[in-house]
């Protein structure tokens, strides 16, 4: 059979541990027999980000911006604990981070959905999309210990001009921390997540605590009923779809009551808590896709999980793992969809629309790793756990 040539390369962003495994395992059974693969090779590996003092990953992003269209492995966001068992010059920041700040992105978070592995949420019907704005919040916070005294937030304007406000009088230890965003990350987010939701015909859903946080959590707010109101509501009428802001507690109310089919808009942290929370619910955090899409059409592509960590050092002793890799299967599949689209190669994306049949129908005939088969329940169909490497050769069989 003749492979599948690529036109414009991926840029292939590689990472730590057993993804790190299970992502050469990937090319190899899954796309390498099938694609002539192209690819600008970037290793975001924590040694060599270490060596390269994290150039690599900004360089990572620049290419990104280059090519339009990158898929990424699972990588480690070191700690202390880190910086000492792998050495470390200092303590690197989240290479997603550098990533999603300079691509200006949305990360787009949806499950997958498996006919045998019900939601634990029965009202659930289909899928909930987490739309995580990118920038700012926690992940670019300064913080510090604070003693006895008095703590005060300083802003000088363009001319000089100082506003001082006071945080808080310490009467004794404790600490601070202060957050930012900008207005063009909050428009971009916002114009982000209603061309999506335009794009998947769902209904858009915002949720902040401007009750509390009034000007930090009010300003994103107030952009995004301007952007809609000047720019997307005659769009979303004419598509038969809401959007909605409402408090963010009454946005997890009503969404443990829905049936799904809504993408739900949310700030940095609180899309990071919630899109574990819906994977889990959903069966598992290694059954959710992740895209980061920027407003100007680049794409990246990545498993919305961890290395595995305990699972790579039982694979280094030489011990069998059953680690799910259908998140980055897909991807994978993400990104040469995308690919496919952009350069006119209806085969590319026919290929990646058949591995993730493949790799559906394999978990519904009843073959799958060990984290899935208690969740698994279809009648006439016993789940049978494979090893990782026999999973992804129970797909290729379907290839």
């Amino acid at each position: 059979m003749e492979k599948i040539k690529m036109k414009t390369p991926l840029v292939e962003m590689d990472g730590d541990e057993m993804t790190r495994i299970l992502w050469q395992w990937i090319k190899e059974i899954l796309i390498e027999p099938y694609v002539e693969l192209k690819t600008e090779y970037y290793d975001l590996g924590l040694k060599n980000r270490d060596l390269t003092d994290d150039k690599v990953t900004v360089e990572s992003a620049l290419a990104t911006k280059k090519y339009g269209v990158a898929v990424k492995c699972a990588t480690i966001t070191p700690n202390y604990q880190r910086v000492e068992e792998y050495g470390l010059k200092e303590m690197w920041k989240s290479p997603n981070g550098t990533i999603r700040a300079i691509l200006d992105g949305t990360v787009f978070r949806s499950p997958i959905i498996v006919d045998g592995i019900a939601p634990y949420i029965p009202t659930w019907k289909k899928p909930i999309v987490i739309a995580r704005h990118a920038y700012g919040d926690i992940y670019k916070a300064v913080d510090g210990k604070a003693g006895k005294g008095k703590a005060e937030l300083t802003f000088y304007d363009e001319n000089g001009e100082r506003v001082t406000k006071e945080v808080f009088d310490f009467k004794d230890g404790g600490v601070v921390c202060a957050m930012h965003n900008t207005d063009k990350s909050i428009e971009s987010f916002a114009r982000s997540c209603f061309n999506y939701a335009l794009a998947v015909k769902l209904p858009l859903w915002f949720s902040t605590k401007d009750t509390i946080s009034k000007v930090y959590d009010g300003n994103f707010k107030a952009i995004f009923n301007r952007i809609y109101e000047t720019e997307y509501k005659e769009k979303f009428e004419k598509a038969g779809i809401e959007y909605m802001y409402t408090l963010i507690d009454d946005v997890v109310a009503r969404i443990i009551r829905s049936e799904g089919g809504i993408v739900w808009a949310t700030k940095n942290y609180d899309g990071d808590v919630m899109s574990d929370m819906l994977a889990t619910a959903f069966g598992s955090l290694a059954m959710m896709t992740s895209v980061l899409v920027s407003p100007d059409g680049v794409y990246e592509y990545e498993a919305a999980h961890g290395t595995v960590t305990r699972h790579y050092y039982k694979y280094l002793k030489g011990e069998e793992t059953s680690t799910n890799p259908v998140a980055t299967i897909f991807a994978w599949t993400g990104a040469l969809k995308k690919r496919g689209e952009l350069d006119d190669l209806p085969e590319l994306s026919a290929f990646a629309d058949k591995l993730e049949k493949a790799t559906v129908s394999t978990i519904e005939d009843g073959e799958m790793t060990g984290d899935l088969v208690g969740l698994f329940k279809k009648d006439g169909v016993s789940p049978k756990k494979l090893n990782s490497k026999d999973f992804l050769q129970a797909i290729a069989k379907r290839l």
